[in-house]
């Protein structure tokens, strides 16, 4: 009892004192660095002018290919760093946009967000760029984007590839509404330990590396900046975007050569706390989940990497890149 006892107020103590130290982010991570230069494209959405922040990885000898990454709800574009280093050594063009509200890009005020809309955002960024081919690639939420992407813009889509995307079940059928207030106030009460704790059990499987620190860094730096307000109220809408905005009844309209890489551990599913106790412990199964999805893409290709969460590309990255290469260079 007395060594629990002492294991309990030394993680304590470490996370009062990380939040301590904690430096206030601004609510466009003015203070947060990203792997690669970062530029701007300026949208004019639903009467507010925002900036769309985006890296674009130009390799040094070009193979005449180009992928477009996305990002999760909880993340950034700055989480791509190795996997674009990695791609780019074998001459891949890769974009890498922080959709508005998040990362780097402006968080509105009053924004009706939508799938389509990102997607419409992100085909401008391309448009600007004049890429009208590309491959894509989305994690968690961006693999519910991806998907949308791919359903509007199939002429653009070479290949899609989603990473243990979120949106493999329809979350509102399993849990009650709850309005975008309820995810604010949600919001307002994460702080360092908090964050920590929900990415420690449910994307790591209970087992920390310093690698990790980056991605609680930059949402716990938000939780002190005094933007929060704002960059809070756009989370809740996005998360009423993700439970109200299903894709997976589309998945059989999808044209593109898709790829599933799916890790074996995760069991991530928005709302599960909502749920139905005897219904909870069913949601986010993701073997099961990867396989029904596959199942219903036409002619997808299923990669499942065993004792790996939510994020294949940090937790595991020797065994996400491979597949991810040999898919993309075929």
């Amino acid at each position: 009892m007395k060594h629990l006892c002492l294991i309990l107020f030394i993680v304590i103590h470490q996370l009062v004192f990380a939040q301590d130290k904690m430096e206030a982010l601004g609510a466009n991570l003015e203070n947060f660095n990203y792997p690669f230069k970062v530029s701007y494209i300026t949208l004019n959405l639903q009467g507010e002018q925002c900036k769309m922040a985006y890296m674009d990885v130009k390799p040094q000898k070009e193979n005449g290919k180009v992928i477009l990454l996305l990002h999760g709800k909880n993340f950034s574009g700055a989480y791509w760093g190795r996997t674009a280093k990695e791609l780019a050594a074998s001459g891949f063009r890769i974009i890498i946009p922080d959709q508005i509200g998040f990362g780097k890009s402006t968080k509105p005020y009053h924004l009706q967000y939508s799938f389509h809309l990102l997607a419409s955002n992100t085909k401008a960024l391309l448009d600007t760029l004049n890429i009208s081919k590309t491959a894509v690639l989305g994690h968690s939420m961006g693999g519910m984007l991806a998907v949308r992407f791919a359903l509007m813009y199939p002429g653009i889509t070479e290949k899609l590839v989603l990473e243990n995307p979120i949106g493999l079940e329809d979350y509102k059928l399993f849990t009650p509404y709850k309005p975008v207030d309820w995810w604010f106030q949600n919001e307002l009460k994460n702080t360092y330990a908090s964050i920590k704790k929900y990415q420690l059990e449910n994307y790591y499987g209970g087992e920390w590396k310093p690698e990790y620190d980056p991605w609680v860094v930059m949402l716990a730096g938000w939780t002190l900046s005094p933007d929060y307000t704002r960059i809070a109220w756009n989370a809740a809408r996005t998360y009423d975007m993700i439970i109200t905005q299903p894709v997976l009844y589309e998945f059989s309209q999808l044209q593109a050569p898709t790829m599933l890489i799916i890790g074996q551990r995760d069991r991530t599913a928005l709302s599960r706390n909502l749920a139905d106790e005897k219904i909870r412990e069913t949601l986010g199964n993701y073997p099961l989940l990867g396989k029904r999805t596959a199942e219903a893409i036409k002619g997808s290709e299923l990669v499942e990497i065993e004792h790996v969460g939510h994020l294949p590309h940090i937790e595991a990255f020797g065994k996400f890149i491979a597949p991810l290469k040999s898919f993309l260079l075929k």
